[in-house]
């Protein structure tokens, strides 16, 4: 396996592919250079790279089913109904046609070309891994049932109760909006003053730093005492452990800007209200940043944690109602769209980071 990322890498970084000169060097009849090899060996790359998915669609298809299953069909609108199996193939199908679409786009962009053959490796081995799975804990079913069910089993579940996942999603997505938009709001504006003002960090900071080490799921008892209903006790708790690591950093950010950067805008005339907002902010922002990455996650296992003690829905609801039951395939189904969303709101930071980091560009790693 590392011979073949170090071929991957290799290519990646091979001048054979040029930026914006890719479309009129791969004409039909153009003769010199060494372009040949370099995509040949991409194509090559690209279908290992697809070939561990391939293998898993095709143990699905022709291994034989030896331990007794249940095969129920589930309808899907008027015309259509799938089995478990059926729709596990489906899923393989898109993630097959999502990685191609992918391989060809990325070809013709040096960097996108080098993310994408840096993760051939892994979508192999996700392949096979797949595959494994499926034999052992669909196929045979030697793993300890219920609780390591197939993919197949994992699929039927969204088939089964795909409108009351959704449902559960949505609920969890509304409660972590609000709170943790709360809490970086509050944390910011509590580092701010804590870095600018020598007398509230001086009564504030300490305070900063005793609560913000206690769990915020400890507070639990007292937000549902005092807050009217449970949405709102949870997502003061997500306030909290979304409010002390960006006010700390926050803090720490602005406490650092360097003081001839204040010299030189107050040579210029500028007030405080400038300073604050023109010089210390700016230069605070990677540290803000890195404080809103890690709330993020801290904000996320709150979320989860809160809605299994209390909430009237929400997917850690979810998984606690599942777990009563021993259907522990919706578990799995309900960690995954927790992976799933939890990525999606670190591509979303991620993508606001590189936009007002933006100057940033070239100058770090």
């Amino acid at each position: 396996m590392s011979i073949l990322k170090q071929r991957a890498i290799r290519l990646a970084n091979s001048s054979y592919v040029q930026k914006d000169a890719l479309p009129s060097r791969f004409k039909p009849g153009r003769q010199g250079g060494n372009y040949t090899p370099a995509i040949a060996s991409y194509i090559g790359l690209s279908a290992i790279s697809l070939s561990g998915f391939f293998i898993a669609l095709l143990v699905n298809l022709f291994f034989r089913q030896t331990a007794e299953a249940d095969i129920n069909t589930y309808p899907l609108g008027s015309s259509i109904s799938l089995t478990a199996d059926e729709a596990y193939r489906f899923v393989l199908a898109v993630l097959i046609l999502i990685y191609g679409v992918a391989a060809v786009y990325s070809f013709w962009r040096e960097e996108r070309r080098k993310q994408f053959l840096s993760r051939v490796p892994f979508r192999f081995v996700i392949g096979l891994a797949l595959s494994l799975w499926d034999i052992l804990g669909t196929k045979l079913l030697l793993l300890p049932q219920p609780f390591f069910p197939g993919p197949s089993r994992i699929i039927e579940s969204f088939l089964m109760e795909g409108d009351y996942i959704l449902q559960n999603t949505l609920y969890s997505l509304r409660l972590f909006t609000v709170g943790f938009t709360l809490g970086v709001a509050f944390g910011v504006g509590t580092g701010i003053l804590i870095g600018w003002f020598p007398k509230i960090y001086y009564w504030v900071y300490p305070v900063l730093k005793i609560t913000g080490v206690i769990p915020a799921v400890a507070w639990m008892p007292f937000a549902l005492t005092l807050l009217p209903t449970p949405f709102w006790a949870a997502a003061f708790l997500i306030v909290i452990c979304a409010w002390f690591p960006v006010a700390f950093l926050t803090a720490q950010g602005i406490a650092s800007t360097p003081k001839i950067n204040f010299e030189v805008a107050q040579t210029l005339g500028a007030k405080t209200p400038y300073l604050v907002l023109h010089v210390a902010i700016p230069h605070a922002m990677p540290q803000i940043f890195t404080g809103i990455s890690s709330a993020n996650g801290f904000a996320f296992t709150t979320l989860v944690m809160s809605e299994m003690l209390g909430q009237p829905g929400g997917l850690g609801y979810y998984i606690n109602a599942s777990k009563v039951w021993s259907a522990y395939y919706k578990v799995f189904a309900a960690i995954i769209v927790m992976a799933v969303l939890f990525s999606a709101i670190m591509k979303v930071i991620g993508a606001i980071q590189s936009r007002v980091l933006r100057w940033q560009r070239g100058l770090v790693k």
